[in-house]
């Protein structure tokens, strides 16, 4: 397992396993409400050992918020590239494939969202349709899916003309199917290389509609508690400073996973 000896790899998803494993067990750790008041407020870290992070300026426990925060955070940025992968993958999959005027409308399409800044993308989306949890990811997911989108479509255009392609068309296969069963397939692994950027920008960018007052209102968020701490920083920094290290480790985290799965796949083509 050449993915296993990758110390890049290794710490990487060391830290993202960490990560989905305190979101996954935050009811068990924390099951009353995070927003609920747990103590005295602005209570500073390790002073009181069942608030070991202290509490906010309303009283609610820091650590059961961050925990809870991390829910948010992983299922966003998971869903916005899940959700940027497969629009991409269909467009890019249609333009290679088909060719024609619908690739060029497609590539036109792709262009003009791409000279749109991703974070602006989603904060004029957000802005007009209102802040829950799937116009974020829908939002983030519409600045992010023209890497797939591109990707696919070189894949494509490499793939069509293989000998098992000219043989679905000689049987007389549908050329949709061809595309999504035949060729699309053989033509994912380097879209899905882009997925460790993609959720790396999807969590900073959820992150960055939060803090400005944009991410979903029923959910606690670390960008929410970053904007939250701001206005007492001078008095209580680690309102700001706790939930900035948790961003900084979970993107990190996946930059690092995904540098380990491209070394580890580069030595495996030497190798071969």
């Amino acid at each position: 397992m050449t993915l296993l000896r990758t110390p890049t790899a290794l710490l990487g998803f060391a830290i993202l396993f960490a990560l989905a494993l305190v979101a996954l067990l935050a009811p068990l750790l924390f099951p009353a409400d995070p927003l609920s008041i747990a103590g005295p407020a602005l209570l500073r870290p390790f002073q009181d050992a069942s608030l070991p992070l202290g509490t906010d300026r309303l009283g609610r426990d820091v650590l059961a918020e961050l925990v809870h925060g991390a829910r948010t955070s992983l299922l966003v940025g998971l869903a916005a590239a899940a959700t940027s992968i497969i629009i991409g993958s269909v467009v890019g999959t249609l333009a290679g494939f088909l060719g024609g005027i619908l690739d060029e409308v497609l590539m036109r399409v792709t262009d003009a969202f791409q000279t749109v800044p991703g974070f602006l993308l989603a904060l004029a989306f957000v802005s007009v349709v209102g802040p829950s949890l799937p116009v974020v990811v829908f939002a983030i997911a519409l600045g992010a899916w023209t890497g797939p989108a591109r990707v696919a479509r070189a894949e494509v255009l490499s793939i069509r003309e293989r000998d098992y392609v000219a043989g679905a068309r000689a049987i007389g296969m549908h050329p949709l199917k061809i595309a999504f069963r035949e060729v699309l397939p053989n033509a994912l692994p380097p879209v899905l290389a882009l997925s460790s950027v993609i959720v790396a920008a999807a969590v900073l960018t959820e992150a960055a509609l939060s803090f400005l007052g944009l991410g979903d209102p029923n959910r606690i968020t670390w960008g929410g508690m970053i904007a939250e701490g701001r206005t007492i920083l001078r008095f209580a920094p680690y309102l700001s400073i706790i939930p900035g290290i948790a961003l900084v480790l979970t993107v990190l985290g996946v930059y690092l996973a995904g540098e380990g799965v491209v070394e580890a796949s580069a030595a495996r083509k030497v190798r071969a």
